[in-house]
């Protein structure tokens, strides 16, 4: 039986049903989806058939699902948006992640509310703030250092706290991108960004001097913090979260996979304990690096700022696999151990800098390796994998099951016997058989019979990990008798399971008044509507601007602040902790827009505005 210790959650992406249920057979605690209208990643989007579907897979092991409305609403679409939120309460999400503060004037369901990572959660003060009006969670913003979220936490101890340790990053700060929006219309904030965070831009100075031209200058490496869970953890971070809402079920059964043992091993020693049930069985070893990453980067995690970004390319490049040591007419040769396999994806960067790729179709001893194609292969090129064939093979196969231990017990019972069960959670049922009863005349191989056929959980979620017989001796069962009695247990205490799972509150205060933390906001506060201006004002905002979605002109605006700087990325620092900023840089992109980048030297980032 599960004690009360400490959980902590493993928090998974799901694009739809599908991939929901990978993760939590693979071990996620938790998985967040898109509702089909307001979510920042508007290609991911499900209906209410779809999550129901995912509830119902999850809530088996206790594992949560997250219902994601998250982007700033219009005037107009307020009644819709309440509308999607009740349809979602009805199939029993258990939480609404938001960004828009409007949602919290309407009326709610009994839904634990969570703060997006939208909602920039990047201080103290904001983060106490949220926890005093009651908010369930925040989503700490992806640019924090250990020593901020410490401080989060120590300012705000009870609200959860979920951190990012895996996927995409973006190089703005959270919820303050606007980019996108600024060139094309296309909002970020309203799930809609184009992603020009991924196009490549020429460097200039204010000279008009060229420092580098066609390179991916705002686009970051993949986040990987799996060394760094145990700090997360003393740092008050209650549930990691995995990013990758548009990835396959493929990527998430195997990100999950990794950290699932990852943490396992980590909340065995702190006696803490993950916060849903069942234990997983892997059958594939788990591996970021064999599924889709740009490479990856702490995001200057311990406030060290290392190379963040993927100036080459802004696709998957994969594990570093070799270098070409020789050349033939329709093949190559790799110094390496690494085993390549038909039909694997490679990948490297040509003479000059740009992204190729093909497929193997032979390899031979020696690592002579033959290529779908040959072009632009020399001595020298380093290699990489970006497609493992026999890999994602397995992941195309049944990757895990996760199984609820039960303890079964059967005992007589005037009249009969009883046979009960008690899960890992605690939950207890049992099932009656009223029978003449007659000894068994092989009482060896009738108790083995009945112990085989009581056990056979199959294809159910439950295993038996004890059973006892303590009948006052060995009955003779028919084999039907003893499934049926089976059946109607597991039956029974999927019920019992449904009926006692734990079931988080909202908590929101809707009439507190407690001062948000600025007494002004301009259009970075993303106040799209005159509910989110009715919040705010009643938190003692006395100005604010309106969204830039309002139909803001951008130009001369900043359109992001990040914490990775060019300037450092290209080995032009100034020095660590420059008392004088750097020189102002100059980025255009290949239809010709134009920013100015300006150096926050002093805590190591940059601010880029539009022209």
């Amino acid at each position: 039986m599960r004690s009360n210790k400490k959980t902590i959650e493993l928090l998974a992406p799901a694009r739809n049903a599908e991939t929901a249920i990978a993760a939590v057979t693979c071990g996620a605690d938790a998985v967040y989806i898109g509702a089909s209208q307001f979510s920042a990643r508007k290609a991911a989007g499900n209906d209410i058939a779809e999550i129901k579907a995912a509830v119902e897979f999850a809530h088996q092991y206790y594992a949560r699902v997250y219902a994601v409305i998250n982007t700033i609403i219009y005037d107009n679409e307020i009644d819709s948006v309440q509308n999607l939120i009740y349809d979602l309460a009805d199939i029993n999400v258990d939480g609404l992640i938001v960004q828009d503060m409007g949602l919290l004037e309407l009326k709610l369901p009994d839904i634990p509310i969570i703060s997006s990572t939208q909602m920039h959660n990047s201080t103290p003060e904001r983060v106490k703030f949220l926890q005093d009006i009651g908010i369930s969670r925040a989503i700490l913003a992806r640019e924090l250092s250990l020593d901020e979220i410490k401080a989060i936490h120590q300012a705000a101890p009870n609200i959860e706290l979920e951190c990012f340790v895996h996927g995409a990053l973006c190089v703005s700060m959270s919820g303050q991108c606007y980019m996108s929006y600024a060139v094309g219309g296309r909002s970020g904030n309203r799930g809609e960004c184009a992603q020009p965070c991924r196009q490549v831009y020429t460097l200039e100075d204010t000279d008009g001097n060229t420092i580098c031209r066609d390179k991916y200058l705002l686009s970051l490496k993949d986040l990987n913090l799996s060394e760094y869970l145990a700090e997360l953890l003393d740092a008050g971070v209650s549930s990691f979260k995995i990013e990758g809402r548009l990835k396959t079920a493929g990527y998430v059964a195997n990100v999950v996979g990794y950290y699932r043992q990852l943490l396992d091993s980590l909340l065995s020693q702190r006696s803490l304990a993950s916060s849903s049930s069942g234990k997983v069985s892997l059958n594939f070893q788990p591996n970021p690096a064999k599924t889709f990453s740009r490479g990856f980067t702490d995001y200057g995690i311990t406030g060290r700022q290392k190379h963040m970004a993927s100036l080459d390319t802004p696709k998957a490049i994969g594990e570093h696999i070799g270098t070409v040591s020789g050349i033939g007419a329709v093949n190559f040769q790799l110094d390496s151990n690494t085993s390549l396999h038909n039909g694997d994806g490679i990948c490297f960067l040509d003479n000059r800098g740009i992204l190729q790729g093909t497929y193997v179709n032979n390899v031979e001893p020696d690592n002579i390796i033959t290529p779908k194609s040959m072009d632009y292969i020399e001595v020298g090129t380093e290699v990489y994998r970006n497609f493992d064939h026999i890999f994602n093979k397995e992941l195309e196969k049944l990757p895990a099951q996760r199984k609820i231990d039960i303890s079964l017990t059967l005992s007589d019972t005037e009249g009969g016997v009883s046979l009960a069960a008690v899960d890992e959670d605690g939950c207890h049922v049992s099932v009656d058989l009223f029978n003449e009863l007659e000894p068994a005349k092989n009482q060896q191989s009738a108790s083995e019979n009945i112990a085989k056929q009581l056990t056979r959980f199959g294809n159910t979620i439950f295993t038996c990990n004890n059973f006892k017989m303590e009948t006052s001796q060995v009955w003779f069962f028919p084999v039907s008798t003893l499934n049926q009695l089976r059946r109607e247990l597991v039956e029974k205490l999927m019920a019992k399971r449904l009926s006692a799972r734990p079931i988080q509150h909202n908590e929101y205060d809707q009439s507190s008044t407690i001062p948000y933390p600025q007494s002004t906001l301009s259009y970075m506060g993303n106040i799209l509507n005159e509910k989110a201006a009715a919040f705010y004002r009643k938190h003692g905002i006395i100005n604010f601007e309106p969204a830039a979605e309002s139909g803001l002109n951008m130009t001369g605006k900043q359109v992001m602040e990040t914490r990775y700087c060019i300037r450092k990325e290209l080995n032009l620092c100034p020095g660590p902790n420059a008392e004088i900023n750097a020189d102002d840089l100059i980025l255009t992109d290949r239809n010709g827009n134009t920013f100015t980048a300006k150096f926050t030297c002093s805590k190591c980032g940059m601010k880029i505005y539009f022209q």
